[in-house]
């Protein structure tokens, strides 16, 4: 499986984007799929996640009302729609994905999936 993540940018401080991740390959393989980020000289934090069989996204407190996380299975796409940024959600996006679904009290931890992205640079700035 790849994924490739693309969408970021530079972006006025309450202002939108929406990232792609696009999976190719043995796709069939992957079954859930999430996103982190990581700024300038912090860990990787947990952003959200989707199991691509149904079901509703997670989100992590920072995120939620702001981002939405929704998938297009004809396209093999992830979005991460990103409203009312904010200079705090700089930072490069990734997707990972993994072929089972993890328990909400696991999806944080970036060791457990098996797939990911290349990474795309979001900077939210005045």
């Amino acid at each position: 499986v790849q994924l490739q993540a693309s969408g970021g940018g530079l972006v006025l401080p309450g202002g939108s984007l929406r990232l792609s991740c696009l999976a190719s390959g043995r796709r069939f393989n992957m079954n859930f799929l999430a996103w982190f980020r990581q700024a300038s000289g912090k860990e990787r934090e947990f952003v959200g996640s989707i199991t691509w069989s149904g079901g509703s996204p997670v989100y992590a407190n920072s995120v939620k009302g702001r981002f939405t996380i929704s998938r297009d299975n004809a396209k093999d796409t992830v979005y991460l729609q990103m409203n009312d940024l904010r200079p705090e959600d700089t930072a490069v996006y990734f997707c990972a994905g993994r072929q089972n679904r993890l328990v909400l009290s696991a999806q944080a931890d970036s060791r457990a999936y098996e797939w990911w992205g290349q990474g795309t640079q979001v900077t939210v700035s005045s």
